[in-house]
């Protein structure tokens, strides 16, 4: 049997960047679950799975486009520490969620800090990136 849209599978995986860094693992945790084509996972890593059986290996190099999506600036926001909580230092790297102009709420983390204003990234932390999977087929429903 081999995966299909459709399909719950369980995999295990390692996501490494080009430079080789690991920006995520399933190793020493539950295998990952999902159902093929439901739009749970980036769209690369859905369609790399079609077609694996149990057991199988396989390498998927996944664009931004099939990924997170290039970066956008965009969603590059700077703002007066003035506006931030009383009390509150911010950080690099800070995740926050903020209230966009239409009442929604954004996630966001601190990209870069100065004596009188921030910037709030609202990309998500791989885009622009091209992600490497190693995958292995642990079950197929």
């Amino acid at each position: 049997m081999n995966a299909k849209k459709g399909s719950k599978v369980k995999v295990h995986y390692t996501g490494t960047l080009k430079n080789g860094d690991v920006f995520d693992s399933s190793k020493g945790r539950a295998p990952l679950e999902f159902v093929v084509g439901a739009g749970q996972m980036i769209p690369g890593f859905d369609k790399g799975v079609v077609g694996m059986g149990v057991g199988e290996e396989k390498t998927l190099t996944l664009s931004p486009r099939e990924a997170y999506g290039e970066r956008r600036e965009d969603l590059l926001f700077r703002v007066s520490r003035e506006t931030l909580p009383e009390g509150y230092t911010p950080s690099h790297g800070d995740p926050l969620r903020i209230a966009t102009q239409d009442g929604s709420a954004m996630n966001v983390f601190v990209s870069e800090i100065d004596e009188e204003e921030i910037t709030l990234d609202g990309n998500h932390r791989l885009a622009g990136e091209e992600l490497i999977f190693n995958v292995t087929m642990v079950a197929i429903e």
